[in-house]
């Protein structure tokens, strides 16, 4: 691996763990300033400080959370979008750049494709230039991939979750997000489909932090590589201690009980 490339995964995937626990904080774009995502600095710090290894946002927002005094954390810039309020909300568009994120500091970018859209053959093609681009600057790039259009039935399907994460893997992406499958057995099939380091997405907000906590040890055992979740987490009733508890998931080999009992004490 380019030695560039390396030292900035390291600064998106712990070296010693082999894992990650990503934040977006992108989805001000997406469904616009909800709860969590007003006071950036606020809770940029409470991600920080709980342990995550990195966030990411789109360009714009990079400025208001810059991490000035704590901990650092890791910074992949989102270079595709689009809105809640468009007729066609799963056309992913690119918005910015390789050379924007490196100009703001980033130590990756990421890009968000849906398989199944009427617009996929043009994300594709953004996923696999943006991927190439990348590689020349020696940043990692980490592919958002879902299964979203007419002819899906359950994007959850492990063999369409499967298929989602090879593609990114094979337009360039060095971390591939994917949607959680629903089991150990059945996400294992899709770790194995691929040799870049997959993690899992949040999803819809739930309202248990124990299911959550579940699916992320279960993801775990099933030879995943972390997981980027953003609502779960900056829409917590407890952020800090929520990553906190993540952190003891990923990277210390807690078990569910664990967590829980980190964020049921004070």
């Amino acid at each position: 691996m380019h030695i560039g490339k390396a030292i900035r995964m390291e600064r998106i995937i712990n070296r010693n763990t082999g894992r990650a626990i990503v934040v977006p904080l992108d989805h001000g774009t997406t469904i616009g300033p909800v709860d969590g995502l007003i006071d950036m600095r606020e809770t940029l710090s409470q991600v920080a400080e709980g342990g995550a290894n990195a966030v990411l946002m789109h360009k714009g927002l990079v400025p208001c959370g810059h991490r000035q005094q704590g901990p650092d954390i890791g910074l992949i810039v989102h270079l595709s979008a689009s809105t809640s309020l468009s007729p066609f909300p799963n056309a992913k568009v690119m918005t910015g750049t390789v050379e924007d994120a490196i100009r703001l500091g980033a130590d990756a970018v990421s890009v968000h494709v849906n398989l199944g859209d009427e617009t996929e053959a043009t994300m594709l093609n953004d996923l696999g230039r943006t991927a190439a681009r990348a590689a020349e600057w020696g940043i990692p790039c980490l592919a958002m991939v879902y299964a979203r259009g007419p002819k899906i039935k359950n994007s959850f399907d492990p063999d369409v979750v499967a298929h989602c994460a090879r593609v990114g893997m094979e337009l360039g992406a060095d971390i591939v997000k994917v949607s959680y499958t629903g089991s150990i057995d059945s996400f294992k099939k899709v770790v194995d489909s691929v040799c870049v380091p997959v993690v899992i997405a949040g999803g819809p907000k739930v309202d248990s932090p124990r299911d959550l906590f579940q699916m992320v040890s279960d993801s775990l055992e099933a030879g995943g590589s972390g997981l980027s979740i953003g609502r779960n987490i900056f829409q917590a009733e407890d952020t800090f201690k929520t990553v906190k508890a993540m952190n003891g998931l990923v990277h210390h080999g807690w078990s569910v009980d664990d967590a829980m009992e980190l964020l049921e004490n004070a």
